[in-house]
Order: C-alpha cells, then structure tokens, then sequence
C-alpha cells in the first residue's frame, strides 16, 4: 500500500466536507445544516502505543505498524448506565477480509478492564485499524464482526476518512482558537496573527473580513462553519462542521449541485457521499453506524458526534478510526524563506517554517530541537528545545528554567526622544558556555511519533552585526524624506534603529530588509533638519550599546544640467539649479570662479544660471571646436560634480570702436558722467567685428538684469554696415524701452545660429528732472525753495561738492518744489533787479553716483514772502522732505 502523509490526501475526507456540500445544500435546509454539526461530545477512549519498548500517548502517534501494542481504555463515566462493548478490528485492505482473531472485544463494565484497560496488538499484515463502540446485546460482537469481514472494503473507506477528518478539523479548531486571542479591536493584530496561523496551518481565511468594519473582523474570522478554506494540495473549501448525511435526499441534493459536480460526484465530493452511502447501506433492524470524529489530547481520544446515539433499534454503533499501519512519512517541514536569516540572540526568536499543518494543529512532532552545525564536526552548543506555535508564525524556543530574560527596552524608551539608545543587554538562546560569532546554520530535527526526522536546514546570526557603514553614495538632503542603505557583516539581529539630529534627541526610523543579504533599507525623515552631522544608532539583541554609524546631511545639491564654454574664452557659463553652491570649476587644467553675482533675481521658472571666468589675465584654454571635455565642479561643502563637456565654436567677437550720445538740451542741468545716457537721447555707436559679420545677425542691447531687450538688425533699418567688419547702430531708449527704462545698458553680437558674443557694457540709461529756479529769501538765512518738474528723480541735493549736508528725495515723493539749505555762495542780500545763478550739485536717482552739476536761476522773494517761508519752513531745515508735507500743493 502507497505510503500517505495523513493531511495530504489526494481526494476529499469526511473531515473536509466540501464546505460546497454544506454552503449550497445546508444553506436551503437550515434544520439540516444544524443537525449535520459535529458539536456533540461523544465518549472518551484512552490508547496508548508501545513500539520497541517506548510507549508514546495516541496525540503523538501518526501511524502504527505491525507489532505495535495498543493499550485500550475506555474512560466512560462511572454512573454510566448501558453497558458499551469496545471493539477493536484491523483490516487489510478492500479486497481481503480480515481473519477472525484480528477482532478483539473488550466489556467496558468489566471492573479490570475499567482499572487497567486491555492490550491488543498490531497483526503483521494489518493496514488500517479501527473501533467500534456498540451497546450490548445478545451477539453484539459476532454482528458487526460478521458485517466487517462481509464488507471490509467499506469499512477501510470509513478508517480513512474519520482518521483524516479529524486532523483536517484540528486544523481549522487551532486556527479559530488562536485568533481568540487576539485582541477583536485590534485589527492589525488580527491580519499578523491570521497571516501566520493561515500560512502554518495551510488554511485560507476569508478574505472578506478584512474588508469589514474594525468591530465585525474578529467574529467573522472565528465562526466555526465556513469562514476557512483548507489551502493544501486540494484547496477546497472546508467548514468547521461535518455533515452526517443519514437522508438518501440529502446525499442526492448534494450531488445535484453546481460545485460538486452538477448531477455528477466530483473526486472529492465522491469520497464524502460514499462515505454516508456506505454507512447508510450497513443499516440493519439492530444496528445503524454513525461516525466520529476523534481530537486526540494526550492518551485521550475525545469524540465528537453528528447524531445522538440510539439505546433502541436500531441502536447506534459509534465508527472510530485509528492511525493507518503504514511505514512513517515525515512531515515535509521547510524554511517559509530560505534566505531569511534568524537572530539567536533575540529574546522570542521565532523560526519561519511551514508545509506541514500537521506540526502545528497535532502533537504527532514533538522533542523538537535545533541543532547548531559546526565547522569540522567540531563540538558545538547544546541543542536548542523548539515548539511548534502557528500562533507566532513558527517554532519557538521553548522555555526554560535555566533560560533567564534579562530586561529590554520598553517601547516607550525606544520612542523617547530624550531616551539614549538602549543599554541592557537581551538574552541569548545560546548557552553562555557556547560564544559563537558569524553565520551559522541550524537544522531542526525530532521524533514524528517513533520516528526521528531531519527538517530543514535555517540560517542563523550568533552574534551582533558589525561593519556598519552605509552602502550608498547618494548624499543625506536636508527638507525631504531619505531612503539609504545601511551594509554590515550581519543585520538579523537588529532590534531597533534611531537617528540622532541633535545631540540628545533620539527619533525611531522605520526599516526593511533590502533585497541583498546584510542590507537595511531606512527611511530617514529630514524634512525639518538643517545641513550639518547626523549619528544613526543601530541596537541589536545581545549588544548592550548601540553601533553608531556618523553621516553627513547636505543642502539639496546643485544640479549642473549644460556648460557652454566656446573656443577661445576666457569664461564659461553653467546651467542648472542651485548653482549657489558652486565653489569653483575645472576645465582642461584650468580653474574657473563664478563671476560676481547680480543682484537680479532669476525669472520665475527659467533655469538658473551661473558666469563663470578665468582669473585676471588668465590666457585662454588652448581648446577647438568639437573637443569633449570633463568639467569638475566643486561645490561649497565639499561634494564634487562631473559634467560632461563639448567645446562650442568660436563665439563672435565685436568691440567698440565709437559711440556718439547726445547731451541735456536743458541749459541747467549739466551730466558729469560720459557713461549716463539720457532716455530722451538717441544712442549712436559702431562696433568692430573680428569676422565678417552676418546680413542676418543681430546686435542685443539690454538692461543687466534683461528686463529691458532690444534687437538691432539690419532688416529693421537701426543696424547698418559700413563694410563686413563694422557695424553702425543707432538706438531710441524712450521710443524702444519706454518712461521706466533706466540702469546699465550691454550690448553684444549674436550670430544667425544663436551663438553670442560677450556683453559689452555700452552706456547707463537716466532719467532727468526738468528745473526751473532757485527761490531764496532777499535777506537772512532761510531755507531757499527749488522749483521744477519731475523732482522725484533726484535722490539727493546738496550746495556743496562734497555732499556735506545734502538733502534726500524720499521715495514716492511727486512735489513741484523742494527746500533746501541757502547756499552760502549766495550774497547776503539779494536784489530782484538784478538776477544771479547759483550751482547745486545733484545725485540722480538712476545713477545716484556721480556729482552732476546744475547751473540754476535765483529769484528774491520780497520780505512778506519771506516772513511767511520762514514761518513754513523753520522746522524742515537740514531735513529731508516728507511726502505728506511735499505734495504738489505749494
């Protein structure tokens, strides 16, 4: 006969009744849905087996084999009123009736056997064994030994069905009494815990009631009826019920149905309506047979029935099935990951395995230990007691005296931001005697009733990790979330791990194991933090202090997306993003500096941009056009850039040669400076260009921070060539530019391919106010009153050269006049017969630097009108003008 692991049938049990059946058929018949649960508590029988001297309880014991002993006791109450006859039979298969002697009764009321029980042994040529429990009557025993021998084959079905059933069940009942363990309100709990029980177990739950309410999850999770689906090599759905069938209606609806087969048995359905079938066939005037179903607990076989035992006829006889006799097939335990790696050093280690229910929902594996492989066959450490636990996902150590916890942190100390890093040190699962460092294996081994198995073969960490250092160089930016690496020579150990920003303060990160072994993906929060030192502390189980691995964080880097530097220059210009951050760069063994910043803001949505040039009377790079290049860029903070460069062609290049711009038609006011331009003055020049220039070039003239753009061409009449060298423009600024135009003009040449030459700065744009006189009292020392038109752009008046004490302009200022200090070159006494001038010095608002001169009209004020401005103007003396009293008005 084919050896059998007993979870893994290849058809359905009576244990598994397709909760198909019971969901299609018991849902249009309530009454019978109930009547078909196995939730009556039947009788108890004790057995125990003895194989080459040991003996083992039934809960440990997945199989017996020829030979064994089978200590039978019947644990019946001691008020029991109907005497039950015990009856154990092995069969040999469907084919050949077993002899008489291989049945054997037992009189549960006899008083030895209520005190010792009875012993039977396995018959060499057995396969399955079964019990019967019959109340007496006269020939009770040759009844059903007569109906077993006549049709053996059915009662091999029904050994192997119940047997099967009751291990499919355990699995079900462990799953849905660890989940009452867990907390109903806490639905995280609920997933973890449904997770592992559901991937030990083999079981599916129903995914649905996760999608529920918080409140509803826990009780859906744990109704026992059809809320889980067994997951093995079947996968059939499974209820927490079994259905006892007695009814040739039922039998025939439940082969009527869509799932099992639409009016044909599926292979799985067919074993199960068999089942009923058979049991349903041995029905007899004295007898009808119910199953039941058995949960070994000990030596303790505790039953469950489906139908209330009958004391009249036909009178019940309850169906038990025992372990097959068959050779052991060990449980196919393995590794849930085979690269997981596992801490011996954690206080609850738990080993990840599953693929084999049965470990976890029966007592058939015990004595459990891990066994530590050494190098060499060389003596290693005692063997580590295991327990299966499906509640935590795997084996556990079990506990010991000798295994003493020492005090972790709590969950509050890992969360206090003032709490240091952890400094107790975690238990070991290692004996003290046994130091070991490094990786290691593990492989788990035990009894699988009599006999021992090897399972699989774990990963272990022994000892904390070290070499922790990170594993990227991507740079920690301060303002946004990071994700880093952290590399060590081993990472199972790690408990917890935290980020030190200040000194002090401790902040928990969350992290994942990367996909490469000893890797540790971290999320580092630093959207708040400045640049500056960062300490990650790494606490793992059996290091009392934390490893501390010391980064840096930096502002978020420059980005330098194009360098356009041109054969022959001695600067360069950069494109990208925080280019403030720029230090220096390298070019073909030469080292540019940004150039002075300006003080023009970049245009909202345009890349940045970023001059840089040679030092003073730097020759230029000996480079051609089409030469690919690497540019270092080294950066404020240390960190150095690459860019990829490609010397462009030659730029053009212009100088001025002349420029004609015309003056102040206002006889008064007199421009120091040659550079200022005023706006109502048209602009004159003519540049040399060191190659012919083009009919389709262009010369742009703008303002430094580009807010003012013009172009020059040939085709618009204001750019005329002289000959290909030289070039005659001729500029409008009030026509082109406007009233508000002012500042530092540039100008340079731009070629039909959009290739520029260097700016040329080319002339300072101003604006000038329109002045009239100059009012002064006849006699005495009042402040005079300057007249005129557009006042507000002068920044300041003074009386002498050196601006001793002049007066301001204030901002926003639109007054005609404007008080100033008598200037003392002026006569004592004034005669209004004889007119005179007098020279103020003016700072202009769009060129505040140069002194210019104004040459201006006296008018003496006769000696009311002065009495009155002196009254007006005593307090204003020496003080610049406020708008509220400077408003037009005078």
């Amino acid at each position: 006969m084919a050896k059998r692991y007993p979870s893994l049938r290849p058809r359905t049990t009576l244990g598994i009744f397709v909760a198909l059946l019971l969901l299609s058929v018991c849902r249009s018949t309530p009454s019978l849905a109930q009547a078909a649960r196995f939730d009556l508590e039947g009788p108890k029988v004790e057995v125990r087996v003895t194989r080459d001297g040991k003996t083992l309880p039934i809960a440990n014991v997945p199989n017996l084999q020829p030979g064994d002993k089978l200590w039978l006791h019947p644990d019946l109450p001691a008020t029991q009123s109907v005497n039950y006859l015990l009856i154990a039979a092995f069969l040999r298969g469907n084919t050949n009736p077993p002899p008489d002697e291989w049945f054997f009764k037992i009189e549960t009321w006899n008083k030895k056997v209520k005190e010792e029980g009875s012993y039977v042994t396995v018959p060499a040529e057995a396969q399955q064994a079964i019990l019967f429990l019959a109340p007496e009557t006269g020939g009770d025993f040759n009844t059903l030994r007569k109906a077993v021998r006549g049709r053996p084959g059915i009662f091999v079905r029904a050994s192997q069905d119940l047997s099967e059933a009751g291990f499919e069940q355990a699995r079900i009942e462990k799953y849905i009494a660890s989940m009452r363990k867990v907390p109903p309100s806490d639905q995280k709990a609920l997933m973890d815990h449904s997770v592992l029980l559901s991937r030990t177990l083999s079981l599916k739950p129903n995914d649905d009631c996760f999608k529920r309410p918080v409140d509803l999850q826990y009780n859906c999770l744990i109704q026992s009826g059809n809320q889980a689906l067994l997951d093995d090599s079947h996968a059939q759905n499974v209820i927490a019920s079994l259905s006892n069938g007695p009814s040739s209606d039922f039998i025939t609806a439940a082969s009527y149905t869509g799932m099992a087969g639409g009016g044909t048995y599926s292979a799985y359905v067919g074993a199960v309506v068999d089942l009923f079938r058979i049991l349903g066939g041995l029905h007899s005037a004295q007898y009808q047979y119910i199953p039941a179903i058995s949960f070994p607990e000990g030596a303790s076989l505790n039953l469950r029935l489906n139908t209330p035992p009958s004391f009249r006829n036909p009178k019940s006889v309850i169906v038990i099935g025992l372990p097959s006799v068959q050779k052991a097939v060990p449980p196919p335990l393995r590794a849930t990951d085979p690269k997981f790696v596992s801490c011996l050093l954690k206080p609850d280690l738990v080993l990840p395995v599953d693929g084999a229910p049965l470990v976890f929902s029966t007592s058939f594996a015990h004595d459990l230990v891990l066994h530590i492989n050494t190098e060499n066959g060389k003596a290693g450490p005692k063997d580590i007691p295991l327990t299966p636990d499906a509640f935590q996902g795997g084996l556990i150590v079990t506990p010991s005296p000798d295994r003493k916890l020492l005090p972790m942190p709590s969950e509050a100390e890992l969360t206090d931001p003032k709490s240091p890093p952890a400094s107790s040190t975690p238990a070991s699962n290692l004996p003290p005697a046994a130091p070991m460092t490094g990786t290691v294996t593990g492989t788990v081994s035990g009894l699988w009733g009599f006999d021992a198995f090897t399972g699989p073969t774990l990963d272990l960490q022994a000892a904390p990790g070290g070499d922790w250092h990170l594993a990227t160089d991507d740079p920690l930016i301060a303002g946004r979330e990071n994700h880093v690496l952290l590399a060590s020579n081993g990472n199972a150990c790690v408990d917890a791990i935290r980020i030190e920003l200040t000194p002090g303060s401790y902040t928990p990160v969350t992290w994942k194991s990367a996909d490469r072994p000893n890797l540790l993906d971290l999320r580092l929060p630093l959207k708040s933090p400045d640049p500056g030192n960062l300490n990650i502390a790494v606490q793992q189980f059996g290091n009392p202090s934390p490893y501390v691995v010391s980064a840096k964080i930096f502002t978020e880097p420059a980005t330098l997306t194009a360098l356009q530097f041109y054969a022959g220059d001695t600067s360069a210009t950069a494109t990208g993003t925080n280019l403030s951050q720029v230090k220096a760069l390298t070019l073909a063994g030469l080292t540019f500096t940004p150039a002075p910043a300006s003080d023009a803001p970049t245009p909202s949505g345009t890349p940045e941009t970023l001059p840089l040039t040679l030092p003073d009377k730097a020759a230029a790079p000996k480079l051609r056009a089409g030469d690919k290049l690497t540019a270092s860029v080294a950066l404020k903070d240390g960190r150095t850039l690459v860019l990829p460069v490609t010397v462009g062609a030659a730029r053009p290049s212009v100088t001025l040669l002349s420029r004609n711009m015309g003056r102040p038609t206002d006889p008064i006011l007199h421009l120091v400076s040659e550079e200022d331009l005023p706006t109502t003055q048209q602009l004159t020049f003519s540049l040399k260009s060191s190659s012919p220039f083009p009919r389709t070039g262009k010369i742009e003239v703008a303002s430094v921070d580009d807010s003012l753009h013009a172009d020059l061409t040939v085709a618009s009449g204001n750019l005329v060539l002289q000959n290909p060298h030289t070039i005659v423009g001729t500029l409008d600024p009030l026509k082109t530019f406007g009233t508000s135009a002012f500042g530092p003009l540039h100008l340079r040449a731009v070629t039909p391919e959009g290739v520029a030459s260097a700016w040329l700065p080319i002339a300072t744009l101003v604006r000038l106010p329109g002045i009239t006189n100059l009012q002064c009292p006849a006699e005495g020392t009042a402040p005079c009153t300057l007249n005129g038109a557009d006042l507000y752009l002068l920044d300041s008046i003074s009386t002498d050269a050196a601006f001793t004490s002049p007066t301001a302009v204030p901002d926003g200022f639109v007054g005609s006049t404007v008080s100033i200090p008598r200037p003392t070159s002026l006569p004592s006494a004034l005669s209004a017969s004889r007119p005179s001038t007098v020279t103020l010095y003016l700072h202009l608002r769009d060129d505040p630097d140069p002194a210019n001169t104004a040459i201006i009209p006296v008018l003496a004020l006769p000696a009311a009108t002065t009495s009155d401005s002196q009254a007006t103007n005593k307090s204003s003396k020496h003080k610049p003008i406020s708008i509220s009293k400077w408003d037009g008005s005078n």
